[in-house]
């Protein structure tokens, strides 16, 4: 999957697949995990957000089942 950089103090990138509504971030430190089910309007607050890392903890986290790739 594609990722854009991101500008953030703890993500370096996110990347959404809209047919499988898969969110994918790449956190500065390497790891990468999927989301799945995650609507498109989610990812799009994800990137729009002022803070990137309150809105996945917020929004994300803990709401969709998610692996690390």
């Amino acid at each position: 999957m594609e990722r854009t950089p991101v500008t953030s103090t703890n993500i370096r990138a996110a990347g959404y697949e809209t047919d499988s509504q898969t969110l994918e971030v790449e956190f500065n430190n390497g790891s990468v995990y999927q989301y799945a089910g995650v609507p498109l309007s989610e990812y799009e607050g994800l990137m729009n957000a002022d803070s990137k890392g309150k809105f996945l903890n917020a929004n994300i986290k803990g709401r969709y089942p998610y692996v690390k790739l």
